[in-house]
């Protein structure tokens, strides 16, 4: 080969060096996601979320890594946030209405996707759905009257209800509007409502004391509540109180019923905001997004033991039936 060509060749291939170390270096790209949520997410949120990154091109341990910070207390969330911005996280995912605001006050560098169960226009967490504005977006659970249904429902089950228990967490950003959605349902159902109020399981036994002689229990969409499942529905067991939840998860362990949005499905569609944000989107141009997808689960075996009978219309209505 003549000393021109050569010359010409290495060039060449100089040349195109950076071009390529470029090319790799994108593709061996490794996005974080830290996911910021009260308790362990529950298996059935966390795998539909993880099967929908997996078919948008997202590998874990190839160019995907999930970092938790699992608080078991909601006063831990503020310290595992910064953790996990300090572990370089691309966006936090924050899991749970709990951790919302944590997450939305530890940064303004760090883009955030919620999948919680709050208004958050209302809250003030985002400028509007339609143009979030900040650094925040994501998908919200809440749908304007669940908590009037829920109530619909036990009513429509006991005619004979007159007093109704709706359990919340007042540290809920989203507390003031469930109450105001269930007092509205109670006048419309003639029906009278008791708030009990819990801001952590320590305090679970004393609202369920305080609310003796309730007729059925409507809870509020909580991720330190659903942490803490177990506990609730042994308790309304224990008084022998129907409850109506928002997560199916309780119905699996023996709550009354669930009326309320797919999680599953939410957790779902959270990838395609995760997505966007790692393609270079701003959270202030991605919309918030509403549950679109909806069911009901009865547990019979607890109506059963109840001593409560559950009507033909109500049991076609339901998604899914445990026996």
């Amino acid at each position: 080969m003549r000393r021109r060509e050569f010359i010409t060749l290495l060039g060449g291939a100089v040349a195109a060096w950076p071009v390529s170390a470029a090319r790799a270096q994108q593709a061996t790209r490794v996005y974080r996601i830290g996911l910021l949520r009260v308790g362990p997410p529950p298996p059935s949120f966390i795998e539909p979320l993880r099967r929908a990154l997996t078919d948008l091109g997202y590998v874990e341990g190839r160019n995907l890594v999930f970092d938790f910070g699992i608080a078991e207390g909601i006063e831990q969330l503020p310290g595992l946030v910064a953790d996990l911005i300090r572990r370089k996280a691309d966006v936090i995912l924050a899991s749970g209405t709990p951790a919302v605001l944590p997450a939305r006050n530890a940064t303004n560098a760090v883009p955030v996707v919620f999948v919680a169960a709050l208004d958050p226009a209302a809250t003030g967490v985002v400028t509007s759905l339609a143009r979030p504005g900040g650094n925040v977006t994501g998908l919200t659970a809440v749908f304007a009257d669940l908590t009037g249904k829920r109530l619909e429902f036990l009513k429509e089950m006991l005619p004979t209800l007159t007093r109704v228990a709706l359990l919340s967490r007042p540290a809920n950003p989203g507390h003031v509007q469930y109450v105001q959605q269930a007092q509205m349902a109670a006048r419309i159902l003639r029906v009278e409502l008791e708030v009990m109020s819990a801001n952590g399981p320590e305090e679970f036994e004393v609202a369920f004391h305080g609310a003796q002689g309730v007729g059925a229990l409507i809870q509020i969409d909580d991720a330190m509540f659903t942490s803490h499942r177990q506990k609730l529905v042994e308790l309304a067991t224990r008084h022998r109180v129907p409850g109506a939840y928002g997560l199916r998860k309780f119905v699996d362990i023996g709550g009354f019923m669930a009326l309320g949005p797919s999680y599953p499905e939410l957790y779902r569609r959270s990838a395609a905001y995760l997505d966007k944000i790692f393609k270079g989107a701003k959270p202030a141009d991605l919309p918030v997004e509403q549950a679109n997808k909806f069911e009901i689960i009865i547990n019979l075996k607890t109506a059963k033991a109840l001593g409560l009978t559950v009507p033909p219309t109500l049991l076609a209505r339901a998604d899914e039936v445990i026996e």
